[in-house]
């Protein structure tokens, strides 16, 4: 059965953070609140639980999963970025913005796109989201909470736990937070190309 905390939106509270973070460390899998919507989440090198999220969703193996991650410093360690890319996501982040780019040696094989090599990275604009970053100290694997066969994301964390009561360890109740996904960019083509239109304006990447 899941557990379900009740955080605050705009001052989470810090026993809660804490239990969370014991969670994932745990190799669980949490429903949690961000700038766009609700994404389901695990620890980066929690393998059972990424698939475990692979079959919640109906996920095949040329999914992008993405990073979630904390800062611009943490990015450049699992993506290639260059002078110019760097720039734009330091105008852009935090915000609603999933950016694909060729991911690095520490990102695990498991978790790109198997033949381009790619990884969805994106810093959230969320204090929910913030505050579980820096606990854990490390970016959450995630991909948004949207099941097979519908057109939006969840947003009732009630539904969320009654729906996925035995598929996941815990579910936040962070408040209504949105039921766009983020506008996903892609970083390895010249012009960058938008590969979904969501939150974030992708009229900033019109050529």
């Amino acid at each position: 059965m899941a557990q379900f905390f009740q955080i605050h939106p705009d001052n989470p509270q810090p026993r809660l953070i804490r239990r969370t973070v014991d969670i994932l460390l745990d190799g669980g899998v949490i429903v949690y609140p961000t700038d766009s919507s609700y994404a389901l989440g695990c620890q980066i090198g929690g393998k059972d639980a990424m698939e475990r999220i692979r079959r919640i969703r109906h996920l095949d193996d040329k999914h992008n999963f993405t990073l979630v991650c904390r800062d611009l410093s943490e990015i450049t360690t699992y993506a290639r970025i260059d002078n110019q890319a760097f720039r734009l996501l330091k105008s852009l982040t935090p915000g609603p913005y999933t950016f694909i780019f060729q991911g690095t040696k520490q990102v695990p094989r498991r978790l790109m796109h198997p033949r381009r090599k790619t990884i969805g990275i994106r810093v959230p604009d969320h204090e929910i989201s913030r505050a579980l970053l820096a606990e854990l100290d490390q970016p959450i694997l995630s991909t948004t909470m949207q099941l097979p066969g519908d057109e939006l994301s969840l947003t009732d964390p009630y539904e969320m736990r009654e729906l996925l009561d035995r598929q996941v360890d815990l579910v936040i109740d962070g408040g209504f937070c949105g039921l766009e996904p983020t506008t996903v960019v892609d970083m390895t083509q010249e012009p960058p190309a938008v590969l979904r239109v969501g939150k974030g304006d992708a009229a900033l990447f019109a050529a």
